[in-house]
């Protein structure tokens, strides 16, 4: 990959970036929670429809627009772009979905694996390092 085509996208700009997105799932899965589940059954995990409106629907949005469009919308309103660290080109499915679920192994350990977005020098969190990807946008 010749990353002088590329830019790596930092810590804040992904930040912004998870704003918006986290604004526009809220926009449409509060309204889908209101219909589907009851007062208060939000706030149990043990309500299948709960895992459905906030676990499920949500991971398969943000697998299925990095599928085809390699962002989400925050991403895209960035110019930021997911990409093979080895190739530059698309990502697998499968890299996808294994960077979605290592998502969870950033965020556990407080955050650590997203603050070292902060910290790498390509601006790899431990969710791109384990899935091989990269975040970008063009120079």
């Amino acid at each position: 990959m010749n990353d002088m085509q590329f830019e790596y996208v930092g810590f804040w700009a992904r930040v912004g970036a998870a704003l918006i997105d986290s604004v526009l799932m809220a926009i449409i899965l509060i309204p889908v929670g209101r219909i589907l589940l009851s007062d208060g059954a939000m706030l149990h995990w043990d309500n299948p429809a709960n895992i459905l409106v906030n676990g499920l629907l949500p991971a398969i949005a943000v697998v299925i627009f990095w599928i085809y469009r390699q962002a989400t919308p925050g991403k895209m309103a960035i110019g930021a772009r997911i990409v093979d660290e080895k190739t530059g080109g698309k990502p697998s499915t499968g890299q996808l979905i294994g960077r979605y679920l290592a998502y969870y192994v950033s965020t556990i350990p407080l955050l650590l694996g997203l603050i070292w977005v902060g910290i790498d020098a390509r601006k790899q969190g431990w969710h791109d390092k384990l899935a091989g990807t990269l975040v970008v946008r063009s120079r």
